[in-house]
């Protein structure tokens, strides 16, 4: 039985050095320390045995046991250790690697431009105010001032929806919105979508943006109104920037003017980009508030006056940028918005 022990041991010792995995290990014991292991079986024999080798082969026996125990806790341990290292070195996050980057991206140079208006102007005081897109006729025109045989009012140059309701031509309802629910003093710009039947071209476009401004008060003044769009120019264009006020008609103000600007790319001295006169395109209208569109929103002309005016932000912002053709800015052409 002595040799039978020293075999066994010999035989395993070699195989549980040579195992690789925990499930090899776990297999091995089973063969030697199970019920029906080979140890087990080995050492139901020792029944047979004289009084005088039971103890000597018991105790070689347990030598035997604690050697293959020991060596099997080793081992198990080794390769637990392994098991760890490799997948230490598998699943390891490489932090400096660009993996799955998404390429942030910035503001529509649009809604930019819009935003730093919004911005500008409250910054002198004026509340933002927004309104539908589609708006009722009896807002967008009739409130205004508008006669009923005014040009813009034709199904030609606008979107109706039916006789009484169209996609708003301009922000201006928004002033009427805002006059017939506050009360003066009113100092408010809003600014959004607008639509017109217009051919497309280099400067035109049926759907284009436009940010309006509107100041009722106590004595307002054309002087107010000046000094409000100079001070507009000179924050947001440079101070270099000058304005000429030309008079004009516009239904919904009275007296009226148009604004135009110096020219951005010779500073008013005269090139090929203003035809040689220094000054750019006519840049923003404006007026004082017709009377009669106080009268239409409760408000008595004879006590409180106002100004307000408009400004296309499809055009300003291609004057900011030297964009000329405003196709650009609807064609979502991702090498062009890049640019920005």
């Amino acid at each position: 039985m002595k040799e039978d022990l020293l075999q066994l041991k010999e035989q395993y010792l070699a195989e549980i050095d040579g195992l690789a995995t925990a499930e090899e290990l776990e297999k091995l014991r089973v063969k030697i320390f199970g019920k029906k292991g080979d140890l087990t079986l080995l050492l139901r024999g020792m029944g047979k045995l004289s009084k005088e080798e039971r103890p000597v082969m018991g105790k070689l026996a347990n030598e035997v046991r604690e050697e293959l125990e020991e060596l099997f806790n080793q081992k198990a341990e080794f390769i637990k250790k392994e098991d760890l290292q490799k997948r230490i070195a598998e699943e390891r996050i490489d932090v400096t690697a660009k993996k799955d980057v998404i390429p942030l991206g910035h503001r529509h140079p649009l809604n930019r431009t819009m935003e730093d208006l919004e911005e500008l102007f409250q910054t002198m005081g004026f509340s933002i105010e927004s309104g539908p897109e589609i708006e009722s006729v009896k807002n967008n025109f009739d409130m205004l001032n508008s006669p009923e045989n005014h040009p813009s009012r034709d199904y030609t140059d606008t979107f109706y929806i039916n006789e009484d309701t169209l996609l708003r031509t301009h922000t201006s309802p928004v002033q009427i919105r805002a006059m017939l629910s506050q009360e003066p003093p009113i100092r408010m710009v809003s600014a959004g979508r607008t639509f017109r039947f217009d051919d497309v071209d280099d400067t035109h476009s049926p759907m284009f943006h436009q940010i309006e401004g509107l100041v009722v008060d106590k004595n307002v003044s054309m002087a107010n109104l000046i000094e409000t769009i100079n001070v507009f120019i000179r924050e947001f264009f440079g101070e270099h920037i000058k304005t000429r006020f030309r008079p004009h008609y516009f239904p919904f103000t009275e007296p009226s003017v148009e604004v135009d600007v110096t020219c951005f790319d010779c500073g008013g001295k005269g090139c090929p980009s203003c035809n040689n006169t220094g000054w750019s395109m006519e840049l923003l209208g404006g007026g004082m508030v017709h009377p009669n569109v106080l009268r239409n929103c409760g408000i008595d002309p004879e006590v409180y006056s106002g100004f307000a005016f408009g400004m296309g932000v499809d055009r300003i912002t291609m004057v900011r940028y030297g964009i000329d053709n405003i196709r650009l800015l609807y064609e979502n052409d991702q090498r062009f918005l890049e640019q920005f």
